[in-house]
């Protein structure tokens, strides 16, 4: 690196983004998941002993996956190399393991990768990094927001260790806030900014746990803020609304997040909670979600959950499904409300569905056995004379209480209903 380019580096990290510049560097200065970097917790162990195993960083954006390694790169006799698998593949790949195997021959030096987005690279890409993982090559620090059971291959998740990092808390936000307020060298406190608690907490709330969220609109904030006649900046609500442009909704329609809220959604249906119902389902859909969808779910569930209990539950929510056909969102937020409630409200019986399924486990479990000849219809001849139709009582004549088997010869008597 020449002058000039020593210069560029300075000059761009002097302008990067708040949030960047504030990464911390050691893990006095982490704020945040306890849970795995607390004292006497193994990741930290493994951190401060320098024995860094192939590891797996999965949470929510913003909550210091990358920070975090950041700082093991910081902390360890490693070489640290890092990409995007957004926009680097398995050639870049290469390059990096001719390098990292070199490094290992000749000076024993390890080398670890950090993958951010790992999930986006496919399965092929995922199989080339992993005989590399598994000889020791490389350590693997892979970061994701989704669910690596289902977006790391197997192979490559049995050979590491998978660490959930949780959605920061507004404390956790409000401590990181105040920091960069402060931080003189890095952060605006060579600013004269007056941010209350009230603001700050504010802030943090509609940041929904993302720690680059609030940080960069913290730093817009300070600098769309006229300044006062004596110099300092007064930062209120609106201008940190303002600077957030909408609330940050923790929310993806293909994601965890999606997965988890609907299935709050059904439980607290279940559960006979029409309040907590109508909170996950405005959750869904003023972050976006497609009300059909939800629509949907509310259809299967008035079978599932409340079924022979209330017939008019599916009535009421096939209705429902039309009319958000009809007219879309916003307007049919509320259809889908009193829904919600209506089905919430209703009592309950899952007795159609427990039937549903014993009955399927003995269609897949025993054998496809003939119709009995009693039930069979003979439009022919023949099929008379073979016996088709013969004895069967026909239900009206008896005033339907005909004794009467239509099950198959192995099922007789069995009972699916209570």
């Amino acid at each position: 690196m020449d002058l000039f380019d020593h210069n560029l580096a300075q000059k761009m990290a002097k302008e990067a983004p708040l949030a960047d510049r504030m990464r911390p560097i050691s893990l006095e200065r982490f704020f945040g998941q306890e849970q795995i970097i607390g004292a006497g917790k193994l990741l930290r162990q493994l951190i401060e002993k320098d024995e860094i195993p192939s590891l797996i960083f999965w949470g929510p954006p913003g909550t210091g996956k990358t920070t975090l390694a950041k700082i093991i790169a910081n902390l360890t006799d490693s070489e640290f190399i890092s990409f995007s698998a957004v926009n680097c593949g398995v050639s870049d790949l290469k390059a990096i393991i001719r390098e990292a195997a070199d490094k290992r021959k000749f000076n024993s030096k390890k080398t670890i990768l950090f993958i951010d987005e790992i999930h986006r690279w496919n399965k092929s890409q995922q199989d080339a990094l992993l005989p590399h993982v598994e000889t020791g090559i490389v350590t693997l620090i892979g970061a994701t927001t989704e669910n690596p059971s289902f977006e790391v291959n197997s192979a490559l998740l049995s050979r590491t260790r998978v660490f959930v990092l949780e959605q920061l808390t507004e404390g956790d936000l409000v401590a990181i806030l105040k920091s960069a307020l402060l931080d003189k060298e890095k952060g605006l406190g060579n600013h004269k900014i007056k941010a209350d608690d009230e603001v700050l907490e504010y802030l943090a709330k509609l940041s929904n746990g993302d720690a680059r969220v609030a940080l960069n609109a913290l730093e817009l904030a300070v600098k769309a803020t006229k300044s006062l006649k004596s110099g300092i900046i007064k930062l209120d609500k609106k201008a940190i609304k303002e600077s957030l442009q909408r609330h940050s909704h923790l929310y993806d329609k293909t994601g965890d997040q999606h997965y988890n809220i609907i299935s709050a959604l059904h439980k607290s249906l279940r559960g006979s909670d029409a309040d907590a119902a109508l909170y996950w389902l405005a959750r869904m859909l003023e972050a976006g979600e497609d009300p059909l969808y939800v629509a949907r779910r509310l259809v299967r569930f008035a079978s599932e959950d409340v079924g022979l209990a209330n017939s008019l539950a599916l009535t009421q929510a096939v209705a429902g499904y039309q009319a958000c056909h009809f007219i879309g969102m916003p307007e049919c937020n509320v259809i889908l409300a009193q829904v919600v409630v209506y089905l919430a409200k209703c009592q309950k019986s899952n007795e159609l569905y427990e039937a549903y399924l014993n009955v399927q486990q003995d269609v897949k479990e025993t054998m496809d056995e003939p119709v009995p000849l009693h039930l069979r219809n003979a439009p022919t001849k023949l099929m008379k004379n073979l016996g088709y139709g013969k004895d069967y009582k026909y239900s009206p004549k008896y005033n339907y209480r005909e004794e009467q088997e239509y099950l198959p010869e192995s099922l007789k008597g069995k009972r699916y209903l209570k």
